[in-house]
């Protein structure tokens, strides 16, 4: 499997997230299963059985974050290439079967931001992988769930 790049960024704010959630979360439902588990008979106990669920899922979401995380690879952006679209840019890219424009900055896992301005997307993604590698003036074409997107690069910050 090919690593991930990663901000230093990117790659301490997962890593705080999977501390705050081994050392606070983690503590927190441990003691309300120990609550719960003080109320009697365990097989009719529905609280205890949701906090062992939650328990779970917990374990199963810091189990994922460390996955992605090994997954991972720290780059600094300003060692990536100028004038190539790759991890770091922010694209400015025309859609060709309208006309209008759309700003996107390639992050690595956990730095995602489909709210943000310029929209921060995966290097993996479908759109990013099409236009990694690309310089301005070049067109690519993408396949996504509503079908074939075509766009020209109109600038790489």
């Amino acid at each position: 499997m090919e690593r991930q790049p990663i901000s230093r960024e990117g790659y301490e704010k997962l890593r705080e997230e999977i501390r705050h959630l081994e050392e606070v979360e983690m503590p927190s439902v441990a003691a309300q299963i120990a609550t719960a588990r003080k109320e009697g008979d365990l097989s009719e106990n529905a609280e205890y059985h949701g906090q062992r669920e939650a328990q779970g899922m917990l374990q199963a979401k810091i189990n994922q974050l460390k996955s992605k995380l090994a997954g991972c690879q720290i780059v600094d952006k300003a060692d990536m290439p100028k004038g190539v679209v790759g991890f770091g840019s922010v694209v400015t890219v025309k859609d060709l079967s309208d006309g209008s424009e759309e700003r996107y900055e390639l992050v690595g896992p956990g730095e995602e931001d489909y709210t943000a301005d310029p929209m921060k997307i995966l290097t993996s993604s479908p759109i990013a992988q099409g236009l990694v590698g690309k310089k301005v003036g070049d067109e690519s074409e993408v396949q996504i769930p509503r079908g074939m997107l075509r766009m020209e690069i109109v600038a790489i910050d």
